[in-house]
């Protein structure tokens, strides 16, 4: 029972500061949304800042547990392996219900470098790019940190335009720009 009202608590907030922004949330809205007494929410979460941090790393295991089943497959070469993660992170940003990166939502509305929710939204970068960086390697790519990098501002520029210009076409751009630099990655 307890598990079941932390995820509630945590999946009620989660939608909340989804599409309403983290700060633009407070604990009252997340209390009466979830029709539970403010001391409840703190029994499962010591603070708002906890909850956030939570909310974060769940994005980050459901984001991760769907690529992972990309980079987990045998079948297709290393090459084409980083061709199919960035099409899947393109699909996770074209969902209708996408509102942009949690970690990057998050990382604009915690400005400060030593607050633990930017550094939380770091971490999300450093994981894309250090995964992005070891499939070019597999792939025998030479300057596997520099595509990573090049790829890691496409995903991102394509989430950001995606979610601020939806309809633009900015998720298939994204793709095909994704392809050339692969491409020409020797």
């Amino acid at each position: 029972m307890a598990t079941q009202m932390r995820e509630y608590i945590l999946g009620v907030a989660s939608d909340l500061f989804s599409s309403q922004g983290i700060n633009a949330t407070s604990v009252d809205t997340i209390v009466a949304k979830a029709d539970i007494a403010k001391v409840t929410l703190y029994k499962y979460f010591k603070s708002k800042e906890q909850l956030i941090l939570e909310y974060l790393r769940e994005y980050d295991a459901r984001l991760w547990r769907k690529l992972s089943e990309v980079t987990a497959r045998d079948d297709i070469s290393p090459k084409a392996k980083l061709g199919a993660l960035v099409d899947a992170m393109m699909d996770w940003i074209a969902d209708p219900e996408f509102k942009g990166f949690a970690c990057t939502n998050a990382s604009v509305e915690f400005p400060q470098s030593e607050n633990p929710v930017h550094q939380s939204s770091l971490e999300f970068a450093r994981n894309l790019r250090n995964t992005l960086t070891t499939l070019a390697r597999e792939a025998g790519i030479k300057n596997a940190d520099t595509l990573a990098l090049q790829l890691s501002l496409v995903i991102e520029g394509a989430a950001i335009t995606e979610r601020t210009q939806r309809g633009t076409g900015a998720v298939e751009h994204a793709k095909c720009l994704a392809k050339i630099i692969i491409n020409s990655s020797h």
